[in-house]
């Protein structure tokens, strides 16, 4: 059998991804079924299932990505950034990411595994609050792990709402945060 190169793999990594998102967003993860998953991927579930060993890997590592993924974000476009895209994401794929915290909340396994998977994405995550806060652009009167323990609450906050069909309304959201975490004079 021909070895296949990185590249096909990656892409073939992403497609599942792609096509599991779509299905987890339209059924959530309960009604997400195998025979779904194969339909909008694809792909055989021998396929799926040689990248990912069960439908729970493949919706825990959608999960991780979503978080790295608003990690790069938070970075390269500011929190601001950051809320704006979840406000404006899909209301059917935040359900899920919902439904992600209630696997957590009922599986302390799970939680942990979770709260250990990316201990690197934390440290990113304080490195970048301490700059912010030696530059004088947020408060420093605060712990960073604080600030980024509120901040996560914002955006929790927001997908909630904006799962639920509410509007949020993201310059409001975004003065009051910026009131929050302003520099202490």
């Amino acid at each position: 059998m021909p070895k296949r190169s990185e590249e096909h793999l990656e892409a073939r990594r992403q497609q599942i991804l792609d096509g599991a998102r779509r299905t987890f967003a339209t059924y959530g993860y309960e009604g997400a079924t195998v025979a779904k998953l194969e339909e909008e991927i694809g792909l055989s579930r021998g396929a799926i299932f040689n990248y990912y060993p069960s439908k729970y890997e493949l919706f825990f590592a959608l999960a991780t990505a979503q978080q790295a993924e608003a990690l790069e974000i938070w970075q390269e476009q500011g929190f601001e950034g950051l809320l704006r895209v979840i406000a404006e994401e899909n209301p059917d794929w935040l359900g899920v990411y919902l439904e992600h915290a209630r696997h957590l909340r009922t599986d302390p396994e799970l939680r942990k595994r979770w709260k250990n998977r990316t201990p690197d994405e934390e440290q990113t995550a304080r490195n970048h609050l301490t700059a912010l806060q030696a530059r004088g652009e947020i408060r420093d009167d605060v712990s960073p792990d604080a600030i980024g323990l509120f901040l996560g609450l914002m955006v929790d906050g927001v997908a909630l709402q904006t799962s639920a069909g509410f509007p949020v309304d993201v310059d409001l959201v975004l003065g009051l945060i910026r009131d929050a975490l302003a520099p202490r004079k």
